[in-house]
């Protein structure tokens, strides 16, 4: 599939190198940390969907990934990521092929949410499972990425947030059932001084969350 020319292409070096700042080192390990609570329990083979550079991939152990920016996977495909260029809306999988799939900050980015879910429902096995990883709308985190959408931000002009809620009535209509969350930062913006402890279940204010969901 042809990579669209999106500021994920245009300024993918940018992108991944915010990983390499001091702040960003601490929020991705604070949102790795979350992540990483949940592994033990989710079936193989694991596929991320909106990979990126493959930050996320390489340090969960996830061996494929789907994106639609190239040049975002030119850099996956160097850290040993197996990828796979296009959207979950239009790419070909295989039925019930996967046994997790998780979104890592993709679902904000999706046009039709609801409707990758459904897809996503149709690869995933029978015992197979969603994971979500979000920025909540109404946490001071997703209120700041809004307030820079309304700026013309490059990358969150593309971004529509929701809130915590929004994310459960969207699984479950897309015919998964929620089993768990994992709370984390729970620093504000601008003060973030330390890696977080994830910590159990949805805690308000959280900037980040993570919600694993299995077939209904």
């Amino acid at each position: 599939m042809q990579s669209v020319n999106t500021p994920f292409n245009t300024l993918a070096a940018d992108y991944d190198s915010w990983f390499d700042q001091p702040d960003g080192k601490m929020i991705f390990t604070s949102e790795f940390k979350a992540i990483q609570q949940v592994l033990p329990y989710l079936p193989p083979p694991w596929l991320e969907i909106g990979v990126g550079s493959g930050r996320f991939a390489q340090a969960l152990g996830i061996t494929t990934g789907l994106d639609p920016a190239d040049k975002l996977l030119e850099i996956a495909r160097s850290r040993g990521i197996l990828t796979i260029n296009g959207r979950i809306e239009d790419c070909r999988l295989p039925l019930e092929g996967f046994g997790t799939v998780f979104l890592i900050m993709t679902l904000s980015f999706l046009e039709k949410p609801v409707a990758a879910l459904r897809k996503i429902r149709r690869i995933l096995k029978s015992s197979g499972m969603v994971v979500v990883g979000d920025v909540p709308a109404e946490s001071a985190w997703g209120k700041l990425y809004i307030d820079k959408k309304h700026k013309g931000h490059p990358f969150y002009t593309m971004a529509n947030f929701y809130t915590y809620a929004e994310l459960h009535v969207m699984l479950e209509q897309a015919g998964f059932r929620i089993q768990t969350a994992v709370s984390t930062l729970r620093q504000n913006p601008g003060q973030v001084s330390t890696v977080e402890s994830p910590v159990n279940g949805y805690k308000k204010g959280a900037g980040f969350v993570v919600i694993t969901a299995s077939r209904a």
